[in-house]
């Protein structure tokens, strides 16, 4: 089986919900397990938050676009925003490392993101913005 969709929607938080669910409705045919699809949830969540948060600055009236392609092997997911990007990926990918320590944030977002993923990469580039890129096998 093969599918892909793309979208595009405004950095609001309360978005967030409703792509995990598209995502959710685009795999349930592959009859996934529950735990699957509560990690696949988790990532695609951690990421859109870290756009908004992280990349925005919690502006709502910026973009964020989501790739997600799904056959018989896989999901691979692309998550991108075009913010203020990381200056240091590898600090950032540290457990409990935070820019934003003032907010309470964990600093567990890619942590989490690699722990529920088979491959995990990030890509950024200062005042363009991050990618995320995931695959998870089924």
């Amino acid at each position: 089986m093969y599918n892909e969709i793309f979208m595009k929607f405004i950095s609001k938080r309360g978005n967030i919900g409703i792509i995990r669910n598209a995502v959710a409705a685009l795999i349930i045919d592959s009859n996934p397990t529950i735990t699957f699809l509560n990690e696949l949830k988790t990532v695609i969540s951690e990421a859109i938050t870290n756009c908004i948060v992280h990349g925005y600055d919690n502006q709502e009236d910026q973009y964020v676009e989501m790739k997600v392609i799904v056959d018989d092997e896989k999901v691979a997911c692309d998550i991108q925003d075009y913010g203020k990007g990381i200056e240091d990926i590898e600090q950032a990918r540290e457990p409990l490392f935070s820019t934003k320590k003032e907010e309470e944030r964990s600093g567990l977002g890619f942590t989490i993101m690699e722990m529920f993923c088979d491959t995990f990469a990030v890509e950024s580039k200062v005042n363009e913005g991050t990618k995320i890129h995931f695959t998870k096998n089924w």
